[in-house]
């Protein structure tokens, strides 16, 4: 924390009160020893921060220790592990970036000086950052800005700290008791049960242990939710044993056909590789049958650990080696909840008492420690009180009772994001829950955060959002609390999906949907016409999942004739609506018709995903109703689909047309949707040129047009002035670009590889925040345009398979790469003299076709201790 002539003043409450609620705190005059460089020190605590806050005044431009200080700060923000806020006190934002008023006339002292420039700097970066204004934030009131500022650091300070808390809390001794059990150097195969109660810790201590040993396996698999996802579908089974199979052989392209085949498989399979296979959350015999049968399975060493709540289930499975996860100590309770309260490992003075009482509340689970001390994290201790008295009324055995209290603070909008996620997101790629929520309406990455923070979801490694058991139980139970199931507000479970709309019992309450179609009668569709607010629709199934036997012909005729088609021509019958016209999220995997319903106005739809369905149109025959609100189109892998009208969305965008196999030109139409920002095209094998005025799109910034028969860039892509990504990757007819390419002034990513590309205009070198060029496989490729130099924010260049004889002497003037490959050049002639300039550069090897540079007598490697190995031909260069 750095200011000037606030130092005794704001600095220094704002100091006291972050000290108060024991955050340790730095000022620029605190905490450096007597004796040792000032500078040294302070750069040591600047580095040891997260958090900065930089007090901008009237005065604070005038020292060049503070502008040496910020522009530090702004070194070390540049990570992902630090984080500056500026806060304006007496100066306006504009003074700052610009060094105009009072900031300006405190910086005059330094125009003449070496740093000024650089100095100048900082302080644009710094206005540009989000921070506080006393007059804007606080309307002048100092205190009112500290209680502001306090309140939003203490979530982040927790945030943070997060990740690694509940490995270091009671977690070491039981890691060291079950590794006892595992004793990874015996040559047998083990199975070990870790049983105990829901949101006792049992998946993160599995996860500890995994982290811990995985390295000593020839394969290793993390299966989560077993349960859940066994139960989630009819094929819930086989993607268990898919998932198994993938991560252990490292490969994704293993089928099964069943859980018979998958069975066999798996004991085929894993018996040649000592490996590692966590069970997380097992509650049924069938379950450990279809993934770890019999010790037999597996070779000699390997290790499967089981979680779950069900002691008998491991008995069942002739499970002997069994730990009981043990509730946390009350010691180890506090310490976990300090953490998610306080940021801290104790309690703050004056909180104990009051900790204590939560502590006891949540009886030593895990999870509701959590969940309590993220929720008690920054409140004053009026409102402790409140909540103490709250859980005074509920009974030690509900656990979902506690967990509500954390619902109940939220604000609506993140309330209804978070029934959203519990009863139909729970799974969903994050971006996709993105999109499905603010389709809806909602204000949905600042939800996700504020609900990952209170710790009722996490986005897990696969950047999926998930949440504990319990905690979506308790999302589902505020819903079912409505009574009969037609009034509640989600709908997800299929027997009452089922029952509401075979008997047309929809009701306005309903605003979401999730339907697993294979398991319900076709005929229930024509329910949907009463749930007139329905704004979320997910429905994942196939026409073809609904029958399995003798009687499909007639089953499929009933089917279309419930939702208003005529079979013999696939066309709607105007009588029976379909979708509700409320419907803002419509999601169809498999949808079997041609063209959406006339019935359905679609007036405020904003998201349509139909992958993979039989769509040829928007609307059959002469129909051509403009859907104005539509940002999101997604008909991915849709097989009949050869052209599209998007003039009939003229807001889209997004458009995603990926392995549209039919697909062979993109309408001149798609010119009219100036909003357009994505557009894929990837996998479009038929498609072979775009629209000549593509230029005209000048919002977009993505254009993706892998594996496609693309020959030619229409000229007007110059014109795209906010593009940022281009991918031709695998476009094998491509021969040449644009002249003016370089005209793509925001252009990042330029990937062409594999396609027929010669040369590259020269114009390429005015791409000034080009960051990567990736030229792979471009065997047809021989040079560089000489000032490729002129790149300078380029930081990955591969030429992986191309006939570059030589690299232009202008690359060493990239001071930013980080990335040069060269692999399998065998074309190439030499390398330039000053490559060592590459401050940047992090080869751990050196390319194979150095090797072909026979007539070297000299090899200098200074200063790489990075490199790990030498090419295995490097004996050839007989003159070293």
């Amino acid at each position: 924390m750095i200011g000037t002539d606030t130092r005794k003043t704001f600095v220094d409450h704002l100091y006291h009160t972050l000290q108060d609620k024991g955050i340790r705190t730095y000022k620029d005059d605190e905490e450096i020893k007597k004796g040792k460089k000032i500078n040294d020190e302070l750069i040591r605590s600047i580095q040891d921060s997260k958090f900065y806050i930089v007090v901008f005044s009237k005065d604070y431009a005038s020292s060049s220790w503070c502008l040496e200080e910020l522009v530090k700060i702004l070194e070390c923000q540049k990570t992902n592990e630090h984080t500056a806020y500026p806060l304006f006190y007496d100066v306006e934002p504009t003074e700052v970036r610009q060094q105009s008023g009072p900031v300006g006339e405190a910086f005059s002292k330094h125009e003449k000086e070496e740093a000024a420039e650089k100095w100048r700097e900082a302080l644009k970066e710094a206005a540009d950052l989000a921070g506080w204004e006393l007059k804007k934030t606080a309307d002048g009131h100092e205190a009112k800005l500290i209680k502001i500022i306090v309140k939003e650091i203490l979530p982040e300070l927790r945030y943070i700290n997060s990740s690694v808390d509940e490995k270091l809390v009671g977690m070491e001794t039981r890691v060291k008791d079950v590794l006892s059990l595992i004793e990874t150097g015996a040559d047998d195969v083990r199975m070990i049960g870790i049983k105990g109660m829901g949101g006792g810790g049992k998946t993160t201590l599995a996860r500890a242990i995994f982290d811990q040993i995985s390295f000593r396996f020839e394969g290793k698999s993390f299966v989560e939710n077993v349960r859940e996802v066994s139960k989630a579908s009819l094929s819930g089974l086989t993607s268990l044993q898919h998932k198994v199979l993938s991560d252990v052989l490292n490969d994704q392209n293993i089928n099964i056909s069943s859980v018979y085949d998958g069975k066999h498989m798996l004991k085929r399979r894993m018996s040649g590789r000592k490996v590692l296979v966590v069970l997380d959350d097992v509650d049924h015999m069938n379950q450990l049958e279809a993934l770890a049968g019999e010790s037999t399975w597996f070779k000699k060493g390997s290790r499967i650990i089981i979680t779950t709540r069900y002691e008998q289930v491991l008995v069942a499975h002739h499970v002997k080696l069994i730990r009981n996860v043990n509730l946390l100590s009350d010691q180890e309770a506090i310490s976990l909840f300090s953490r998610y309260a306080f940021a801290r490992e104790i309690p703050v003075p004056g909180y104990e008492k009051l900790s204590g009482q939560v502590v006891r509340y949540a009886a030593g689970l895990p999870l509701t420690i959590k969940v309590l001390g993220s929720f008690l994290c920054g409140k004053d201790e009026s409102e402790w009180i409140d909540a103490i008295e709250r859980l005074k009324t509920i009974p030690l055995e509900e656990t979902l009772k506690r967990l509500e209290l954390s619902y109940i603070d939220l604000e609506d909008d993140c309330k209804e994001i978070f029934l959203h996620l519990a009863c139909m997101l729970k799974g969903y790629k994050k971006k996709a829950a993105i999109e499905a929520l603010e389709s809806c309406g909602f204000h949905a990455r600042n939800g996700l955060r504020v609900l990952e923070q209170k710790s009722l979801i996490t986005i897990n490694n696969y950047e999926r959002v998930d949440m504990h058991d319990h905690i979506e139980e308790m999302g589902r139970d505020i819903v079912r609390r409505s009574r009969p199931a037609n009034k509640h507000s989600r709908l997800w479970k299929e027997d009452e999906i089922e029952d509401i709309l075979i008997n047309d019992l929809g009701t306005e309450a309903t605003i979401g949907m999730k339907i697993h179609m294979s398991k319900l009668n076709p005929e229930i569709m024509k329910g949907l016409r009463k749930m007139k607010e329905l704004k979320f629709l997910d429905i994942n199934a196939s026409v073809e999942d609904f029958y399995s036997n003798q009687e499909t012909d007639k089953l499929i005729s009933n089917f279309l004739n419930a939702l208003g088609f005529l079979c013999c021509n696939w066309k709607f019958n105007k009588v029976s609506p379909y979708f509700p016209d409320s419907l803002q999220y419509l999601c169809w995997d498999r949808y079997p018709f041609r063209s959406l319903p006339q019935t359905f106005r679609a007036n405020n739809l904003v998201a349509l995903k139909m992958t993979r369905s039989k769509m040829v149109q928007f609307w059959e025959g002469s129909e051509s109703k403009v859907l104005n609100k539509l940002r999101i189109l997604d008909l991915s892998d849709s097989s009949m689909l050869r052209t599209l009208d998007l003039g009939l969305t003229p807001n889209l965008e997004t458009l995603t047309l990926e392995g549209c196999k039919a697909l062979v030109e993109l309408s001149e139409s798609i010119c009219m949707s100036k909003h357009l920002k994505s557009v894929k095209l990837d996998r479009c094998l038929f498609l072979e040129k775009l629209p000549k005025d593509l230029g005209q799109l000048e919002c977009l910034e993505e254009l993706n047009l892998l594996s496609t028969m693309i020959k030619h860039l229409p000229d007007s892509i110059s014109k795209l002035k906010h593009l940022r990504f281009l991918r031709l990757y695998d476009s094998p007819f491509l021969e040449q670009l644009p002249e003016d390419l370089g005209l793509l002034e925001c252009l990042e990513e330029l990937n062409l590889s594999y396609t027929k590309i010669k040369h590259l205009p020269d114009s390429i070198c005015m791409l000034k925040h080009l960051k990567s060029l990736n030229l792979l496989g471009c065997r047809w490729l021989e040079k560089l345009p000489e000032d490729l130099g002129r790149l300078e924010c380029l930081e990955r260049i591969d030429l992986s398979y191309t006939k570059i004889k030589n690299l232009p002497n202008s690359i060493c003037m990239l001071k930013h790469l980080k990335s040069l490959r060269l692999f399998r050049c065998g074309s190439l002639e030499k390398l330039p003299e000053d490559l060592s300039r590459l401050e940047c550069l992090k080869s751990k090897s050196l390319p194979d076709s150095i090797c072909i540079l026979k007539h070297r007598k000299f090899l200098k490697l200074y200063d790489c201790s990075l490199i790990e190995k030498l090419p295995e031909d490097l004996g050839q260069f007989s003159k070293i």
